[in-house]
């Protein structure tokens, strides 16, 4: 007797010398009809434990989940108190326990001047959400034994070989010196935020603002025809604010890794995630640029004026980027654009232990090492920890109150989005806006406070 096995789940007995008559047959009729259930069926793949255990995210009823639809109820006067004051003139929120959305709504205007009123499925720029995007696909390409975390960068990119640090800056001429730093950056640095490179136009230290305005790097956004491996290099060249691992510095070190992706993948960025991570999770409407059919999806950015709200002016950046322009910049650290039920899959996807639409995207043990905290007391003594993709509430975060329960993980984006996700609770929550130059604006924190308050198990 052989064994023949079709997979993980599927031996077939099969004997040598069967029978040809009918009667042969019908006596192996039972061997036969027991490997067909014990096979899988046809699209059925590896990761057929996933498909079971990380169904995509589907709106059900508060209840069963342990959430109370009473108290979900304080989300709207929150919303609404929140449009009536002028804080904001729109808000889509989201909230999803154990996988299922229970609440998901839009409040106000999309666009004032133009009197759309805002959808659910409305698309946003989520600048900083970008982040925690990219680091999980450098965690990706990690899993696959394509380098180490403490590897330097310039082994990617060799324009990195020998940083140096600012050691004087002349004002008047614009010019500056430098010395050699201490180590190389390596892609945990740039993941931490701690590699010495600067954020140029939000740079905190005006002499890094008028350093890579001088040597024309592109932040954040652009509609020109810029690529990102063109101003990553450009970057490496400059002076970083510290000695790499010394301290934290909120940084460009994601459109680095960006770049980074590329070089080790061979796929330009964009399409490494379409292909590896948004379309397995199912995340239709995420992506750098929106398709002329979306455009009108997308939500302007808008200001408050004269007790109204109006579009937010071109300043360092054009508020259009997403939909005109060149169309060629993948700014890992800020360049994407997403509606809340596709972020809230991607936070669903680390709460699943790494997948998602029974697709796997990180072991649950990578997660477990990402959570973890990276640099210590170089994030403050705070009530959050950094990781390498989120920051980390801490159980002192938890006694504060308000935040969620230790573990919990969060970001938020420059054009007013924030989120979170709880892994003890098994909770979301998602807060879509798209504002700037706000006066007060209370709706991050209370949303994240009344979301907890709704646990009701």
């Amino acid at each position: 007797m052989k064994k023949l096995h079709a997979g993980p789940e599927a031996v077939v007995l099969i004997r040598p010398n069967v029978p040809s008559s009918f009667q042969g047959w019908l006596r192996w009729l039972p061997w036969l009809l027991a490997g067909l259930i014990l096979l899988p069926p046809l699209s059925q793949s590896a990761s057929a434990a996933s498909a079971r255990r990380s169904p995509s995210l589907k709106e059900a009823a508060p209840a069963p989940v342990g959430i109370s639809a009473e108290r979900l109820a304080r989300i709207d006067a929150m919303c609404e108190q929140a449009i009536r004051d002028g804080d904001v003139p729109g808000i889509v929120a989201l909230v999803a326990r154990h996988g299922k959305i229970v609440y998901h709504k839009a409040f106000g205007m999309a666009d004032n001047t133009a009197g759309r009123t805002l959808r659910r499925d409305d698309i946003f720029r989520i600048a900083s959400q970008s982040k925690a995007i990219t680091s999980t696909a450098v965690m990706m390409l990690w899993e696959e034994g394509r380098f180490q975390l403490d590897d330097p960068i310039s082994k990617f990119i060799p324009e990195f070989k020998n940083p140096q640090l600012l050691k004087s800056y002349d004002d008047a001429n614009g010019t500056w010196t430098t010395e050699p730093a201490k180590s190389e950056i390596t892609i945990r640095h740039l993941l931490t935020h701690t590699s010495g490179i600067g954020y140029g136009v939000i740079d905190a230290d005006e002499r890094f603002r008028k350093i890579y305005q001088k040597a024309g790097i592109t932040d954040l956004f652009t509609t020109e025809s810029i690529k990102i491996g063109d101003s990553v290099k450009k970057l490496a060249q400059l002076p970083l604010h510290h000695h790499p691992g010394e301290a934290f510095t909120y940084s460009e070190g994601l459109d680095v890794l960006g770049y980074f992706i590329e070089v080790v993948s061979g796929l330009p960025f964009d399409v490494f995630l379409r292909q590896r991570l948004f379309d397995p999770l199912g995340m239709k409407d995420t992506g750098f640029y929106l398709p002329r059919e979306k455009a009108h999806r997308l939500v302007p950015v808008q200001k408050p004026a004269n007790n109204t709200w109006i579009h937010f002016p071109v300043t360092f950046y054009d508020p259009d980027y997403p939909v005109k322009g060149a169309k060629t910049f993948f700014s890992g650290g800020a360049g994407l654009c997403s509606s809340a039920k596709d972020y809230a899959s991607f936070l669903q996807m680390y709460l699943n232990g790494g997948e998602l639409n029974g697709k796997r995207i990180l072991s649950r043990t990578t997660i477990e090492t990402m959570m973890r905290d990276q640099i210590g007391s170089l994030w403050g003594e705070g009530n959050k920890h950094f990781g390498l993709a989120f920051g980390v509430l801490t159980e002192k975060g938890q006694g504060k109150g308000g935040q969620g329960s230790a573990g919990t993980f969060d970001w938020g984006g420059y054009f007013n989005t924030q989120y979170f996700a709880d892994p003890q609770e098994q909770l979301i929550g998602v807060l879509m806006k798209q504002t700037q130059e706000t006066v007060s604006d209370d709706t991050g924190w209370q949303f994240r406070l009344l979301v907890g308050q709704t646990v009701d198990d």
